[in-house]
C-alpha cells in the first residue's frame, strides 16, 4: 500500500466507538446527592451526609476484614492479592510486588437483571 492511500473498511466491522449516549453517562459524587435527596425528598446536605454513612460504614466493615451485603444489589468484601514479581517498565528489572488486600465487589442478581 502507497504511502497516503487509503484502506477501504469492511463494512460489517462497526467504524467506530459506542458514542456517549450508547454507553451511558457515568455520575458523580455530587449527581448522586441530588438523585438522593429528589427520591427521598430531603435537602441535599443531609442526602449528603447519608451517602457519607453509607460509604463509611462499608469502609469500616471492609477494613476489619468482613463483608457487606445488601440484597438485591451486592457483596462488597476483601479479597487477598498474593505477593508476585513484577518489572519496573522504566528500567526492565525485576521488582517484587508486596501481598495486599483489596475491595471486591459482586453484584447481586437483582442488579444483573436490571442491567441486562
Amino acid at each position: 500500500m502507497r504511502l497516503g492511500a487509503r484502506r477501504l473498511s469492511d463494512p460489517t466491522k462497526p467504524t467506530k466507538r459506542p458514542s456517549q449516549k450508547d454507553r451511558g453517562v457515568p455520575v458523580n459524587k455530587t449527581e448522586l446527592i441530588e438523585h438522593i435527596a429528589r427520591q427521598a425528598d430531603i435537602s441535599k446536605a443531609a442526602a449528603g451526609r447519608a451517602l457519607e454513612a453509607i460509604v463509611g460504614g462499608i469502609r469500616a466493615s471492609l477494613k476489619k476484614g468482613n463483608s457487606v451485603t445488601l440484597v438485591g444489589f451486592g457483596t462488597f468484601m476483601v479479597g487477598k492479592r498474593a505477593a508476585r514479581l513484577g518489572r519496573n517498565p522504566r528500567t526492565n528489572q525485576p521488582i517484587r510486588i508486596k501481598a495486599a488486600k483489596v475491595p471486591k465487589f459482586r453484584a447481586g442478581k437483582a442488579l444483573k437483571d436490571a442491567v441486562n
